[in-house]
């Protein structure tokens, strides 16, 4: 069975649009760039498409010395760099977790309110906050991500996916915000994987993804559906907390070393 690195997808700021590069480096907190920067509303708490689906309309590409923001409905921009280091310093939370950040300035800030309808901060974590992941399932910090540095999808489940749609509603991997997409093998063979190498980086998959109402959200227009959640549900839900609640499940999350770079074509080696 070969299996190779297929597409990288890395999402400067939370919940908006991300770019796919050729290569990218592992950080401590997940690939160079990703999620470093998020939303957050008037309280401090992040912003995500749950809650305001109009997020996907906001598109990402990279530039020299940062990133280029694009609002697909009518075509304005903005550009931000990679990385700020001074400003106004504010509490924000993701989930459960308390952190520290600084803000972007009033005008890019301005920008994002103004397109999203909704009172919006723009914030940035800076390398001095370390945000642990659920030590439960690893050791490790990660950015402004729902909970761990990567997510690891194939290709074949995803086609599988879209197989089994009876509407024949063609399912895009932009909507499952992947980090890394794998070819080749069978589908959801990520499932049962534990440790893999992706060239010369170490892997370890350490959670199955939950999924949110995100992947029903079309990453154009912003338009929510019923799909892929209403298909998921009939072979990929879990009863979890002793019943209460239930999940439906689809990539794996995962952890690595920092250091060694990715490429697409890499080979991809499951080591258990």
């Amino acid at each position: 069975m070969s299996l190779s690195l297929a597409s990288i997808h890395v999402y400067p700021i939370k919940s908006l649009g991300g770019f796919q590069p050729d290569t990218a480096r592992l950080t401590d907190r997940g690939l160079e760039h990703d999620r470093r920067w998020m939303l957050v509303d008037e309280n401090g708490r992040f912003i995500s498409q749950r809650e305001v689906p109009m997020m996907a309309c906001l598109h990402c590409s990279p530039l020299s010395n940062g990133f280029r923001m694009t609002d697909v409905r009518d075509g304005t921009t903005i550009d931000l760099p990679w990385a700020i280091s001074t400003g106004e310093d504010r509490h924000v939370s993701v989930w459960e977790d308390e952190l520290s950040a600084i803000t972007a300035s009033q005008v890019i800030t301005l920008w994002f309110s103004e397109k999203l309808g909704t009172t919006a901060t723009l914030v940035f974590m800076l390398d001095a906050t370390e945000r642990k992941v659920d030590p439960r399932y690893a050791d490790g910090i990660t950015s402004f991500s729902d909970g761990f540095p990567y997510l690891v999808i194939s290709q074949a489940s995803l086609d599988d996916l879209n197989e089994r749609i009876v509407a024949r509603e063609r399912i895009t991997m932009d909507r499952f915000r992947p980090n890394l997409v794998i070819a080749g093998g069978n589908a959801y063979q990520e499932d049962a994987w534990r440790t893999i190498t992706i060239g010369q980086a170490l892997f370890d998959l350490v959670k199955p993804c939950a999924r949110c109402a995100i992947p029903t959200t079309d990453q154009l227009t912003g338009e929510r559906g019923k799909e892929p959640l209403r298909t998921l549900a009939n072979y990929r839900k879990r009863t979890a907390d002793g019943g209460a609640s239930v999940k439906v499940e689809f990539g794996m999350n995962a952890v690595a070393d920092a250091g060694v770079p990715v490429r697409v074509g890499d080979p991809v080696q499951v080591i258990v």
